[in-house]
């Protein structure tokens, strides 16, 4: 970095973590300019964090081009992506949540998570290997500067950008970078939501947990039928056990409740205890992390020219795997408004939206995990005594813990409702007709072009995937082709927002979309529908891109 320059960027994101890398990657392939200020050096390994990429987030990194590499990435492809119950890791199952591996990721029709309507279904994938990939594709798309080992010091607004002072951690030495706008994506301890003056809001200690990264080669041939994910119930200590790489390398997070306290905690004997060995038993800790649960929302996600996307705008307990995910769902909101404003097609009034549609989702998204945390603790703090006794009694314990345990947790890591039954309420840019979208669950939902939800997805006559036929901007889905949509392509140019036309050939298209005409906006969800064009089109044009009425 060339220290006492000034830089010019459209963007400034703070933090180069998945939700900046990702939010970075997807602004420049619309054009705009990004600089990602990242405090590590360029691609440093990140911890063990995030295990799961949802599906909605594989859908973002296929319309980015990268979903090939993300599901190759991992497990080895024929590992099992199983959540099994057992009474220790080694120990007896109680019940299993079966989920196909890898290699059978896309033509699995069995599991509780293969109904969904997705071309792309979930990775089991931590972060330690989501996280290259996304440095990668960063590091080589245009339009996109990666300053590592850089901090942002400070920085102020003014009516036409922001001004942020950054320090060289290598070489010392302050520069300027200014920008159009500025992104929080620096994590829970976000200095940008500090100087923007947000505040953390919530419930601030919901569990603590005592995380373990450990190589156990020996560990593996010990498990009668390995998975992704082993939750241990039993009277001494319980936990879950993930699968790293799927042959040495682990990680343990070990739930307790609210007041323990940690520091008085046996790591060695509580890994143990959850793993079902004894002190013969040999492994090393790669790394090793004391924390608190919490469900922490900043009371606003935005000042002026500053944002937060990502755990700087929202944490909560790692249920549901939907941490990481909210926050790339966040930056996926934002991106589209960002960039039609710089490009000049859209009002500056737009990025009101951006806080009026993802603040309500984060906030019911996080009590969704709260509360199946909460769930999971106090069965883990009444394990019956006889769950390993041999014999009828035994066997009728375990029968009924194992069906509980599966109740509870087929929810969170199949949690097709947090992926796709959310939607956008009281939006400002979006036309909506009176009808109520469709309630969901944290495992269930329903498709709908109710305005605000998520385009719903379907599959071409042709075989392709409808969202591998959207254009990057809005697309006027078109389910009749008599219908005269001329008023809104005209309307369209004379404002400047980027719409094609797509006439949808589909044999599900009748079921699931009961209008003639839907308006997809840029991150897949409905702006408007009809059977016939507004009789305004020019003001419906306004709408979506931010312009209030009567302007």
């Amino acid at each position: 970095m060339l220290m006492g320059r000034r830089i010019n960027s459209e963007v400034l994101i703070v933090g180069g973590g998945p939700v900046g890398l990702t939010l970075a990657i997807d602004l420049a392939q619309r054009g705009v300019e990004v600089t990602i200020a990242e405090m590590r050096t360029g691609g440093e390994a990140s911890s063990v964090r995030c295990n799961h990429v949802a599906a909605r987030t594989m859908e973002t990194f296929r319309r980015l081009g990268i979903v090939r590499v993300v599901r190759n990435a991992g497990l080895p492809s024929d590992y099992p992506n199983d959540v099994v119950i057992r009474t220790t890791a080694t120990g007896i199952e109680l019940s299993r949540i079966s989920m196909p591996c890898r290699a059978e990721r896309y033509t699995a029709k069995n599991g509780p998570d293969t109904w969904w309507p997705t071309p792309e279904p979930p990775a089991r994938l931590n972060q330690i290997y989501l996280e290259p990939i996304l440095f990668a594709q960063a590091a080589t798309t245009p339009l996109l500067r990666i300053m590592s080992r850089t901090r942002v010091v400070d920085f102020e607004q003014s009516e036409v950008g922001v001004r942020a002072t950054v320090e060289d951690l290598e070489m010392g030495g302050v520069s300027e970078i200014f920008a159009s706008y500025l992104v929080g994506c620096d994590g829970a301890h976000s200095e940008v939501r500090h100087k923007m003056g947000a505040k953390y809001t919530g419930d601030t200690v919901v569990m603590q947990t005592q995380s373990t990264y450990f190589r156990a080669p020996q560990l593996l041939a010990m498990i009668p039928r390995p998975a992704w994910l082993s939750i241990s119930l039993n009277p001494r200590c319980n936990g879950y056990l993930f699968a790293i790489d799927g042959r040495e390398r682990w990680l343990i997070h070990n739930w307790r409740p609210p007041a323990e306290d940690l520091a008085s905690l046996d790591r060695d004997l509580c890994i143990r205890r959850i793993l079902g060995v004894d002190f013969s038993f040999k492994f090393d800790i790669l790394g090793k992390e004391d924390w608190t649960g919490r469900r922490m929302i900043a009371d606003r996600f935005r000042d002026r020219r500053v944002f937060l996307c990502g755990d700087a705008a929202h944490i909560w307990v790692p249920f549901a795997g939907y941490g990481m995910n909210a926050g790339i769902a966040d930056a996926m909101n934002l991106s589209w408004m960002l960039a039609g404003v710089i490009k000049g097609w859209a009002a500056p009034e737009i990025l009101n939206a951006y806080e009026i549609e993802r603040l309500p989702v984060t906030e019911q998204v996080s009590r969704y995990a709260m509360n199946t945390c909460i769930a999971g603790i106090a069965m883990n703090s009444v394990v019956p005594g006889n769950i390993e006794e041999a014999g009828p009694a035994g066997d009728a314990t375990r029968a009924r813990i194992g069906k509980q345990a599966y109740e509870l947790n087929v929810g969170q890591v199949c949690c097709g409702g947090l992926n796709f039954g959310y939607f956008y309420k009281n939006s400002p840019i979006i036309a909506y007709d009176g009808e109520d979208a469709p309630g969901f669950t944290i495992y269930d939902f329903s498709q709908s072009t109710v305005p605000g939800c998520r385009t719903p997805h379907l599959w071409l006559r042709d075989g392709r995937s409808l969202y591998d036929a959207l254009g990057a901007g809005f697309t006027l889905l078109r389910f009749d082709p008599a219908v005269q949509v001329g008023g809104l392509v005209t309307a369209a140019a004379l404002r400047g927002v980027p719409v094609v036309v797509l006439d949808v050939d589909a044999d599900d298209a009748a079921s699931l979309y009961p209008q003639k005409l839907v308006l997809s906006r840029p991150d897949v969800h409905v702006a408007w529908r009809g059977d016939k064009l507004p009789e305004d089109p020019l003001a419906l044009m306004d709408r979506v891109r931010g312009v209030s009425p009567g302007r």
